[in-house]
């Protein structure tokens, strides 16, 4: 019995340990990718974005497509009909087909749960636990992904499946699974780096749109 007992231990111990190298590996990925990805000037990203809740009866297909040019904190997101426009200090939201611009304080917030866009880069940097997932092979990309599951009990995600390519150390996909059943996944298609930009990019003409008859909040 005694023996028994050692040799469960043994296994408890081992299997623990086995789970905090994964998790140190996995954190020595993520800031791999963290610091090569935080390095660039900017970065200019073409994704799509799927939605399905099979339970609710719901799929977006096509994917919808979105781009985003991101500088330090400076964003300007084309995603779901809108232009998201933070230069840093403030959100400026212009949304064409009602033609309106709402102009608030600070940057978008994830109350809902829902990971945006401009935070693919940044959100796992805290809140999460992680360990290292499968490989997949795409057409030859080899991805490397890592599992986060949230270390709020109430949050409103119960799992995130980031890809990261082997090659690059870049993010290639993000897979969020949510409460609800839904299924929301992100895939970069294109990725360029230190391009040449324009800092108007970041900025609001109020007078531009005032002319176009734009409702400004």
């Amino acid at each position: 019995m005694r023996k028994i007992g050692l040799l469960l231990i043994a296994f408890l111990i081992s299997t623990n340990l086995t789970a905090q190298d994964n998790s140190a590996e996995a954190k020595s990925l993520l800031d791999e990718v963290s610091s090569k990805m935080g390095a660039y000037k900017n970065m200019t990203i073409g994704f799509t974005s799927t939605l399905v809740n099979e339970e609710a009866g719901i799929t977006n297909d096509p994917p919808i497509r979105g781009n985003i040019t991101i500088s330090g904190e400076k964003y300007n997101l084309n995603y779901l009909g809108n232009n998201f426009v933070f230069n840093g200090k403030k959100l400026i939201v212009i949304n064409k087909e009602e033609k309106e611009v709402t102009i608030t304080d600070g940057d978008l917030e994830e109350e809902d749960g829902f990971i945006y866009p401009s935070k693919l880069l940044t959100f796992y940097k805290e809140g999460y636990n992680y360990a290292m997932g499968t490989i997949k092979n795409n057409k030859g990309r080899k991805v490397q992904y890592i599992n986060l599951t949230p270390i709020d009990s109430n949050s409103d995600i119960i799992k995130v499946q980031l890809g990261i390519d082997a090659k690059t150390k870049h993010i290639y996909k993000l897979i969020q699974i949510g409460s609800n059943g839904a299924v929301t996944t992100f895939t970069i298609n294109k990725f360029k780096s230190d391009q040449s930009i324009s800092e108007n990019l970041f900025s609001f003409d109020k007078a531009k749109y005032e002319k176009l008859g734009y409702l400004i909040d």
